[in-house]
């Protein structure tokens, strides 16, 4: 696959590459990126993302993000498959606000290999970080799924979807540092996909999106419509908390 890659994108998308580190804390006395969209008309500020690891390629098309995947990419850490892979290209926005949601839709007809995906992440670093994707399997299914890792060990929760499903909306929504997933097939109804505890994300976090490819492939994953919202994951309305 042609590898593109661009001294300067449109729409002035000046992304900090970091490679395989953090990004480095936003200022903690300029305005919360956050906190400015939603008091705006919720569309992200791009050029305030950073990533923590490039990707073999990425494209602006509009308002259209495009990120190529390079061979042997992926998340996981050790749970069952007794491994540890920490190379996924990832795109986030640093921020301390502890009640938002973060929309984005993805698009991933060129995903035809096994294990392709792409989808939402927060990534804090190796050991701490949540993200939720559709990962090809095959001709007949592919799973939807999430996975959360803190303290250094992944679970993964999934449900078989038809092959032939090429779009997914994803909401990532946060209250302190308790945080739901969402998904969608039209990006207006969306059904809980995950509701977690992530130790690490008491305070600052990081949150965007990512694709990879976990064997031997590549393909493009499409990014739009990424937005911020006030949280949309409410109160719980049910028992009350216990004291503690």
């Amino acid at each position: 696959m042609k590898r593109l890659f661009f001294a300067s994108l449109a729409l002035g998308f000046a992304l900090a590459a970091c490679e395989n580190q953090a990004p480095k804390s936003t200022d903690t006395d300029a305005p919360d990126a956050v906190v400015t969209a939603i008091a705006g008309d919720g569309r992200m500020d791009l050029t305030q993302l950073q990533w923590t690891r490039q990707p073999a390629a990425y494209e602006t098309k509009g308002d259209t993000l495009l990120i190529t995947t390079a061979p042997h990419t992926d998340l996981w850490q050790r749970t069952y498959y007794h491994f540890r892979n920490d190379n996924a290209p990832v795109l986030q926005l640093a921020t301390r606000q502890k009640f938002f949601s973060f929309v984005v839709k993805t698009d991933f007809t060129q995903s035809h290999q096994r294990f392709d995906q792409c989808g939402i992440v927060m990534y804090l670093d190796s050991d701490n970080w949540l993200k939720a994707s559709v990962e090809y399997e095959n001709e007949e299914f592919q799973h939807l799924g999430s996975v959360a890792t803190n303290n250094g060990y992944s679970d993964w929760a999934t449900t078989a979807i038809a092959a032939d499903v090429k779009t997914m909306w994803y909401r990532l929504s946060r209250r302190e540092d308790d945080f739901c997933i969402e998904c969608s097939a039209d990006g207006i109804s969306f059904s809980q996909m995950r509701v977690c505890h992530m130790f690490a994300a008491a305070d600052e976090i990081r949150f965007g999106i990512y694709a990879c490819s976990p064997e031997e492939s590549s393909f493009t994953a499409a990014f739009t419509d990424m937005r911020l919202t006030e949280c949309m994951w409410k109160a719980h309305d049910g028992q009350q908390p216990d004291a503690e």
